[in-house]
Order: structure tokens, then sequence, then C-alpha cells
């Protein structure tokens, strides 16, 4: 009985063993190394997967020409897109927390489009030297003035309190996005922008235009929605005799207002004008026409 017991004692010191409630087996230290083994070798494959997508995604930028990283999350520009050169004529970084864009941007010398649309970009963190070697922009979140070929400035939804002075010096610029910013105020070198036919300051903190808008004689849609302002530059609606939009809504002006200044008859058929032909072809009209700014009694 006792040699079975001890047989019984045995054969569940053994199992215990088996189960790891003992010490480490020979066979369980091989597992463990197999398992460490395996461990690298995924670790290493992963590794050489990363580099290889590293690789190959500037290889692909170069090929089509275009970056797409909006909504990738990005706190700054990826260093490998300033590596891509002259190769890339479109840069998409939209909808990211990008707060900064360095001097590295002077590396895309054939850049045609640039968006930066809806960051965390301040004023003081653009590279303004960096974008003057840039030549051939055709659409930019901002700009200097010596990027003599620039047709559309797009700064939409960013941080940014006011423009470059040197905006003045765009005598090609065609049309400015500019709303849903901080600007409280705009400098009269605007008015050196001679070629602008659109213009979207809505959602800013402006108190009043500069008297230079009204050199802007090729004006055809101004929306400054929800600003402060009281007031439209003298003879606004006299110079810019090619306005057909104007959205003032959210602001202190009104209709009454606006019945007032000298060249509002002749801006007022101008735009029922357009109206009539909208509904004439049915083309982005709701039927109902637009006042252009808030009546007295809604402001009550």
């Amino acid at each position: 009985m006792q040699v079975v017991n001890g047989s019984k004692v045995m054969l569940m010191a053994s199992q215990g063993l088996h189960q790891g409630d003992g010490p480490i087996t020979k066979n369980s230290s091989v597992s463990a190394a197999s398992t460490r083994k395996a461990s690298n070798a995924k670790e290493a494959q992963t590794q050489k997967l990363d580099t290889n997508i590293s690789k190959i995604r500037p290889e692909r930028w170069k090929a089509t020409g275009i970056i797409a990283l909006s909504d990738s999350s990005l706190k700054a520009v990826p260093e490998e897109v300033w590596g891509c050169g002259s190769s890339i004529r479109v840069l998409d970084v939209s909808n990211n927390c990008i707060e900064a864009i360095p001097q590295e941007v002077a590396a895309l010398k054939s850049l045609q489009k640039l968006i930066l649309t809806a960051n965390d970009i301040a004023d003081g963190n653009i590279s303004w030297e960096g974008l003057t070697c840039v030549q051939t922009l055709v659409t930019l979140p901002s700009s200097l003035g010596s990027m003599t070929h620039l047709r559309e400035l797009c700064i939409a939804n960013n941080r940014l309190e006011n423009l470059p002075v040197e905006i003045g010096l765009l005598k090609h610029l065609e049309i400015l996005i500019a709303n849903n910013n901080r600007i409280t105020s705009l400098p009269s070198s605007i008015g050196g922008c001679e070629s602008l036919n659109e213009v979207d300051l809505s959602s800013n903190l402006l108190a009043e235009l500069p008297e230079a808008f009204g050199n802007l004689r090729h004006l055809k849609a101004l929306s400054v929605r929800n600003n402060g302002l009281t007031s439209l530059p003298s003879a606004f609606f006299m110079k810019c005799s090619q306005l057909i939009t104007l959205d003032l809504h959210g602001t202190e002006i009104t209709n009454d207002v606006l019945r007032q200044v000298d060249g509002w008859e002749e801006f007022d058929e101008r735009r029922r004008k357009k109206h009539q032909k909208q509904l004439d072809f049915r083309v982005g009209s709701s039927g109902v026409f637009d006042e252009g700014a808030d009546d007295d009694y809604r402001r009550l």
C-alpha cells in the first residue's frame, strides 16, 4: 500500500510539473525561446514592412505629383514630403492638427496647389521665405507678394489674425477665401489686388473694411457675414461697379442702411437680374430673393 501510495504521490507530482506548477522543465525553456524567436521575427518583419512603405510612399507621390494626407491626424508635415522636391504639384494636408509650415516648403518648387484648410496654423508659423520659392502656386492658404502666379488664396478655418501687407502685390489674385479665422483688420494694400472677383471674409472679427476696398473694380461677390461691420467704405457701390453678390447677414449693417448708400440702386438692379436669370434656368436659387443684409425688425 505504501508503494502504491508512493506511486500515486509521484504521479501527482509528475502531473504538477507537466502543468507548470513546479520548476521550469527543459521543454518549457525551449518553448519560451521559440516564442521569443517568433516574436523577434515578427517585429523584424514589421520593421521591414514599415521601411518598405516609407520608401514606396514617396515614390508614389513623385510618380503622381500628388500628396494626399488629409484627415491623417498629423501634427506636422512629414519630413519625407520635403524630400519629394520639384516632383510635387499638389499637397493636401487639410483637416489635421498641423501648427506650422517650415522653411522646407521651399523644396516644392513646382507646387501648384497647397491645401491647409482646417489646421491649427497661427500667425508667425508660416515660412513666408520658403513659400516665395514656390513660383507656380495657384491655390494657397497664405502667401507673399512675390508669388506672382498666385490666383487663389485659401486660408479658411485657421487662427489667423491678419493678412500680410504683401498681399497687395498679388496683382493676379482672383479669389480670396479667408472665412472662419480671427482676422481683426485688413491691410489697405489689399486694394492692390486689382484682379479680385470673389472675397469671403465671413466669420471673422472685422470692425470695418479699408477704403482701399473700393479699388477692387472687378469684385463680383463679397461675403462678410458674421463680423462687427457697421458701415461700408464710402462710394463702395459706385466704385465696385461689377458687384452682384453681397452677404452682410450677422453684421450691424441693415437693409435700411444699405439703401442710403450711393450706388445702391445700380447694385440692386444687377443682383435682381442675376436672381431672375437663376430662376429662369433653375440654377442655384430657391426662388426667394435675399436682400443681402438683415432687416431692423429681425435684430430686435
